[in-house]
């Protein structure tokens, strides 16, 4: 391109005014139903237009003097009680033209979307309704059409989630204190699908890592020999924390 048209170019843009945007948080809280087998995403719904009486994540515009962080926590704390989670930024999504959800009234708002990407224990969440119902665990694979783009949100939070069970210990911030080999096994398949490895070799893995601490208890269920019930160990994975690992 020759130089005049890419100085022309260059002083077109720097002519275009500032992008103004109003900035919301929008949450993916993911639990794990290990006795149906099942992934579920938590859906709320819809009190105002636009996309009144639809289901949604759980949202809110950040306020003033508030930080991202402050904002997706706000919300949780709001919708579900819970004592463990893992949290963390997912994406930031924005699209040039004006959001429906914000009444702008100049050109050239944006609404400015800032995903995060939560994971918590489903026995110990405890969902909180308002006077009217409007909140639920959805399995993944029945999710409704959600309002604006909260499907594709939901999509890359669960690829987000099965690269985070690949190479960290996110699934111990979710497990019961202590846990069966195939209470952790059953996790992982729900997540990441039952043809990911078999049992002895995901077994193997595991306890090779070092992590698994056996507790000396053994628990019985079912017609099957008693199970021996191990804990996840932070000092064991301490040495490990910010080194690549690969969990299966």
């Amino acid at each position: 391109m020759p130089i005049h048209h890419q100085k022309k170019i260059f002083h077109s843009i720097n002519q275009q005014p500032l992008a103004e945007f109003k900035v919301g948080v929008d949450n993916v809280i993911f639990s794990v139903n290990t006795a149906q087998n099942q992934l579920l995403v938590l859906l709320v719904i819809r009190k105002q237009e636009p996309c009144l009486n639809h289901w949604s994540l759980p949202g809110t515009l950040v306020r003033q003097g508030e930080s991202l962080e402050d904002a997706a926590y706000r919300i949780m704390a709001e919708k579900i009680k819970v004592n463990n989670l893992y949290l963390e930024q997912l994406y930031t999504f924005s699209s040039p033209k004006p959001d429906p959800r914000e009444e702008i009234a100049s050109y050239g708002v944006r609404y400015l979307s800032v995903s995060y990407f939560a994971l918590v224990r489903f026995e110990e969440a405890e969902l909180i309704a308002d006077k009217v119902a409007g909140i639920a665990w959805y399995p993944l694979q029945k999710l409704p059409q959600l309002a604006f783009d909260h499907n594709e949100i939901i999509t890359y939070g669960h690829r987000r989630l099965k690269n985070k069970l690949e190479y960290s210990p996110v699934a111990f911030e979710v497990l019961p204190e202590t846990f069966t080999l195939n209470d952790l096994y059953q996790l992982y398949t729900t997540v990441l699908g039952e043809n990911f490895a078999d049992y002895s070799n995901f077994r193997a893995r595991l306890l090779k890592l070092g992590f698994l601490s056996d507790t000396g208890i053994k628990v019985s269920r079912g017609a099957g020999r008693p199970a021996s019930l191990y804990k996840f160990d932070q000092a064991a994975f301490a040495p490990f924390k910010d080194k690549p690992l690969v969990f299966i």
